[in-house]
């Protein structure tokens, strides 16, 4: 049996890089997913390698900062599974800019995806994690729920460049620890994994000239600043998706059933 054998899970963002790696990770330890993309290709490319894999998932494609799109995803997970324990909010981009050249623009994209449809998703679901929990109190049973919220060292450090996206991040961190303190009675635990430098196409030599097409912005980091970056980390590498997953399966998972409020680092010690 799995450490999360039966457990229902969304997790945003899941169609590619970190998201997917943890879908497939959860999937493995018994979990059933909802795959969320933009991009409804991805997402059902990505449902169905679970399934490949002996797990179970079923893809929800749409835009997290769209009016409504919240609540689907929540009536996806009750539709298809029944239910909902767990909640991971990692869907995102980077739009990143000097302060004094950033747009309102770049500065509203960041807060709506990192840190309003984060807000938006856990109301969505609040009647499966809070609700809930309170007739299961009532009746003397402990069901532990969780939820994960993405952040980044850039939203504990900052980072030249990204004030939208640090600024977006640093405030999941404070969405996440009044969701611990307003929701720890109810037996759901509010976490953040803040990751350094991790391989996705975020993170590619902007040389490249990789493009995320749905918002026709180029993806990656200018060469010479992505070799600086890497430099600076002391395991001297950057993390694969696989290991940043790590870090969230370990917040869903009973391991971390007594951890509520706490940013888990895992960056191979940036953030030091």
């Amino acid at each position: 049996m799995g450490l999360l054998e039966g457990k229902r899970a969304i997790i945003t963002g899941s169609g590619r890089g970190i998201g997917r790696a943890a879908a497939m990770l959860m999937a493995r330890e018994g979990a059933f997913i909802v795959i969320n993309d933009l991009d409804s290709e991805i997402a059902q490319e990505a449902a169905k390698a679970v399934a490949a894999a002996g797990g179970r998932a079923v893809a929800c494609a749409g835009d997290v900062t769209a009016p409504g799109f919240p609540e689907k995803l929540v009536q996806t997970a009750v539709d298809n599974f029944g239910g909902l324990e767990i909640l991971v909010n990692n869907a995102g981009y980077t739009w990143d800019g000097m302060i004094h050249k950033m747009t309102d623009e770049q500065w509203l994209a960041m807060l709506a995806v990192h840190l309003t449809a984060s807000f938006r998703l856990i109301r969505a679901a609040s009647p499966y994690l809070r609700e809930a929990a309170k007739a299961e109190i009532a009746e003397g049973r402990r069901v532990i729920r969780k939820i994960v919220n993405v952040v980044s060292v850039a939203g504990t450090m900052g980072n030249a460049g990204q004030a939208n996206y640090s600024s977006a991040k640093a405030g999941l961190i404070g969405l996440t620890k009044t969701i611990a303190r307003e929701w720890g009675r109810f037996n759901v635990n509010c976490n953040a994994v803040a990751f350094g430098f991790v391989n996705t196409r975020l993170t590619r030599e902007k040389e490249e000239g990789e493009v995320f097409e749905s918002r026709g912005l180029p993806l990656g980091i200018p060469r010479d600043v992505r070799q600086a970056f890497l430099a600076s980390i002391p395991l001297g590498r950057a993390a694969e998706p696989e290991e940043a997953a790590g870090g969230i399966l370990f917040l869903v998972s009973p391991l971390s059933d007594y951890v509520n409020g706490h940013v888990l680092h895992v960056d191979g010690g940036l953030d030091m």
